[in-house]
């Protein structure tokens, strides 16, 4: 089970790190939420996929009595969807602003800062 995990989780990267090569910006923002996926496997299955119990120690023992979920990695994935959503959200609105502003989608038209038959900078100073 952790080989295949293992290579979902190289999917999800590739995945994420080709999207993000893009020029387009809707593609680039899912490129951040598949790679963000990514990671979050990569924590989880790092954190051993097991049947265990709940990570709950009875009261009055001091150590655990059986295998028992190690809760990190549940806790660092929580915690990770939730930055990932607000990452998410700002750069969906960001990239709306930007499409309004700009009219447009694709990186290459967007060059605002460089005019189109501006002279070459010098080579030499």
């Amino acid at each position: 089970m952790d080989y295949v995990v293992a290579a979902l989780v190289g999917c999800f990267v590739a995945l994420g790190v080709y999207m993000l090569l893009s020029r387009s910006l809707i593609r680039m923002l899912l490129g951040v939420v598949i790679l963000g996926n990514g990671v979050n496997l990569l924590i989880f299955t790092a954190g051993r996929l097991t049947l265990d119990i709940a990570p709950i120690v009875p009261e009055g023992v001091g150590h655990s009595v059986g295998p028992i979920a190690n809760p990190l990695p549940q806790a660092l994935i929580l915690t990770a969807i939730v930055i990932g959503f607000a990452m998410f959200s700002f750069l969906l609105v960001l990239a709306y602003r930007t499409y309004q502003a700009l009219d447009a989608d694709n990186t290459d038209t967007m060059r605002v800062a460089e005019p189109e038959h501006a002279p070459n900078p010098t080579l030499s100073y």
